[in-house]
């Protein structure tokens, strides 16, 4: 290949297309009477929640799917949990049977190739089986280079509009390709968001179909550093992030959506009935069903004002707890003031100067390649002791070092799945021919 990013209209994006759709059987508005019907779910959607899943495992889907569902979310960790198993490894040779017909790719390129075709065929099995709408997500190479994630968004789309949803996630470059690409009808699941003021801002500059809360690190956070009980925290969260992007979608015709994500008790259902969508694993959901008898009434939680489970004595604003669920001014006068910029000729590193320029480099955080290996060592929850000056000072937000935290995570897994086409493409895989 002669350029570094590959265009949506290359003669090597078409062949991959027609690759990935080769054995696709849709079965568009076909399959409601194969699915059961529950009661319970129905409640939900009575409270104008949509329900997801959080799994890309047939088997674990299958067991909780009914019509109420309309929704599935995979990330780089779920699939790559999928890949490793080896299911797919006769396609990944058949890929690269594919790839080798264009000796210019670079190493680079034929990774970011090889993941495409396997979140995309993943997908779309899951479409066939349930007919519904799937989240795919880019490589997280991906996640700081602009042009090159305007272009993988669009090929996902081209290859199935009327089920996929592109996930990219909350990033520079990523803020700025969802902007881009919203303004070519592509829904966007955007993705890595921990906060109400994240997802406030991505809403107004960027208008993506989805935003999220992965409410459940955020409670985590508080156990793993002995804070407390962790309880209602990423509630309180997704609360406040949902208030914001109603108001904006009332008052100002966004038609962005808010999601609860990264649920880890069945009470969270209960404890945010109400908002726009609840993507849930399998199991947590399974546990609302066994436990169905026992749960009181479900009923609408928006306004509900929820107390964090932190001990007595720890200090919320020197954790930065409030940049969880707090709009200041400061950020909305800056977004004020970036929207009357030509935003669409910015690239990430303007982005972020403009952001520290008016205050907020709290929000977008020009991490140091220390801190970014301090944070990818500690896995997706942050140690407080690691972090306890610039958080206590503002310099960083609590949220953004989350993001920072579970895209370094979702990194991890990626790595795992390239490792393992590595493998079987070099005949060192143990699952090599066990077929899809």
């Amino acid at each position: 290949m002669a350029t570094a990013t590959i265009r949506a209209d290359s003669t090597l994006s078409r062949q991959v297309h027609d690759f990935v759709l080769r054995d696709f059987t849709p079965h568009y508005g076909q399959l409601d009477k194969e699915f059961g019907s529950d009661p319970l779910w129905r409640k939900f959607l009575e409270l104008d929640t949509e329900l997801w899943l959080d799994s890309g495992n047939f088997e674990a889907v299958e067991g909780i799917w009914t019509r109420e569902y309309s929704g599935l979310t995979t990330n780089n960790t779920l699939l790559s949990r999928e890949i490793v198993t080896g299911a797919y490894d006769e396609l990944i040779a058949q890929a690269a049977d594919l790839l080798s017909q264009f000796p210019d790719l670079t190493a680079r390129q034929s990774r970011l190739e090889m993941a495409f075709i396997l979140n995309a065929a993943h997908a779309l099995r899951l479409v066939e089986r349930f007919d519904t709408h799937v989240s795919v997500e880019e490589h997280t190479d991906l996640a700081h280079e602009l042009e090159e994630s305007v272009e993988y968004a669009r090929r996902y789309y081209a290859i199935c509009p009327e089920r996929f949803y592109v996930k990219i996630p909350f990033t520079p470059a990523g803020l700025l390709a969802t902007r881009r690409v919203r303004q070519e009808g592509i829904p966007v699941n955007h993705t890595l968001g921990f906060s109400a003021r994240q997802n406030y801002v991505i809403t107004r500059l960027a208008s993506p179909a989805f935003v999220n809360v992965f409410l459940g690190r955020l409670n985590s956070f508080i156990v793993d550093n002995h804070l407390g009980s962790g309880d209602y925290l990423g509630e309180k969260a997704t609360l406040a992030s949902q208030q914001a992007i109603r108001s904006l979608r009332e008052s100002l015709g966004y038609e962005t959506r808010q999601i609860g994500a990264s649920f880890r008790s069945y009470e969270q259902y209960l404890n945010l009935a109400g908002i726009d969508v609840m993507t849930s694993p399998p199991n947590v959901a399974r546990e609302l069903l066994d436990r169905r008898n026992e749960v009181p009434p479900i009923e609408n939680q928006l306004g509900q004002n929820f107390v964090p489970g932190i001990d007595r004595g720890v200090d919320v604003r020197r954790i930065g707890l409030d940049t969880l669920w707090r709009i200041e001014d400061k950020l909305v006068a800056c977004v004020d003031a970036l929207e009357r910029e030509d935003l669409d000729s910015f690239g990430a590193e303007t982005l972020v100067d403009f952001f520290e320029s008016h205050g907020c480099s709290d929000f977008l955080v020009r991490w140091s390649n220390p801190e970014i290996e301090v944070s990818a060592a500690e896995g997706k929850i942050p140690k407080l002791a690691h972090w306890a000056t610039p958080l206590a000072d503002g310099s960083i937000g609590l949220d953004s070092l989350m993001n920072l935290a579970g895209f370094n995570s979702f990194a991890a897994d990626q790595k795992k799945m390239d490792a393992h086409v590595r493998e079987v493409l070099s005949g060192t895989s143990s699952h090599r021919h066990r077929g899809r």
